[in-house]
């Protein structure tokens, strides 16, 4: 896909897209989620090769603000109900135009972002109504790789691939 050869962003919704989308409260009242290292491995190896990662989401989460430290991921948007408003500042700061961006969301509060960005994905478990409009569904579900998925998609329209990758492939 020759549209995503432009990004230089990729914003990212939690549950749904980086987790399976179940909130999980231990006993004591904690919040627990679940996270896929393929997916971290993934935007990490996108940061390489100079695609900046964000987050907006609608909850607010101490577990989504701790996963997006260890990522190193400093776009973070939480209690955005509506998502087009962080959205817009992000362009703002960033110099981007939607073109640059791409998005993964899964439910219908993501369908104004997946609607004017210039590349949108979901997962293969999102909302029928989302899994209609969005310019590429991925094999895995939320939370089980969808997100690695893209990001593999994308180092490879951007010619990062090869490199990024030939140490795990070399001796």
């Amino acid at each position: 896909m020759q549209q995503l050869a432009g990004i230089r962003l990729l914003l990212l919704d939690v549950d749904g897209i980086l987790t399976d989308g179940r909130i999980i409260y231990d006993n004591q009242g904690n919040e627990l989620k679940a996270f896929d290292v393929k997916d971290g491995h993934g935007l990490k190896m996108l940061q390489r090769a100079g695609i900046r990662i964000g987050i907006i989401t609608g909850r607010t989460s101490a577990v989504v603000a701790r996963r997006a430290d260890e990522l190193g991921i400093d776009i973070l948007y939480q209690g955005a109900l509506q998502k087009l408003t962080p959205y817009l500042e992000i362009l703002s700061d960033l110099a981007l135009t939607d073109e640059q961006v791409a998005y993964m969301g899964d439910d219908i509060v993501d369908l104004p972002l997946l609607r004017r960005v210039g590349f949108s994905a979901t997962a293969a478990d999102a909302l029928p109504e989302v899994l209609s409009r969005v310019d590429y569904v991925t094999q895995r579900n939320g939370g089980c790789g969808a997100v690695r998925e893209v990001c593999d998609m994308l180092l490879k329209a951007c010619g990062r691939w090869d490199d990024l990758t030939a140490r795990y492939f070399h001796d």
